[in-house]
């Protein structure tokens, strides 16, 4: 179960700067994300994207999803503990990411 929160404005920012598709991660990025995923999932016992493939998740809805976790999760035991403590290095390297692609896009129209 999740608590209420209010989302602070820079997680708001991080949600809204996401795309719509999925993070265009490099290997060990994308394989670092998973990794906290699927372990947050395990530890929590969810299966947050039921036949969904990592590299299809819609960026925007899994940091929105890791934001809200990390926020709204209370751990229990050392399992749930450790997962929801690397959840916040998995949020900081999308929105890395997101910040390089948004980048990368006002260049490219810039150039047109």
């Amino acid at each position: 179960m999740i608590k209420d929160y209010i989302p602070e404005l820079s997680e708001v920012r991080m949600v809204r700067r996401a795309p719509e598709r999925p993070f265009a991660l490099n290997g060990a990025d994308a394989r670092y994300v998973e990794a906290c995923l699927r372990d947050f999932e395990a530890a929590f016992g969810l299966d947050a994207y039921p036949g969904v493939p990592f590299e299809q998740i819609p960026g925007r809805a899994l940091i929105g999803d890791l934001i809200d976790w990390w926020r709204g999760m209370d751990p229990e035991g050392e399992a749930q503990q450790n997962a929801h403590s690397r959840l916040p290095g998995a949020i900081r390297l999308l929105d890395t990411v997101s910040a390089l692609m948004e980048e990368l896009s006002q260049r490219r129209a810039g150039e047109s």
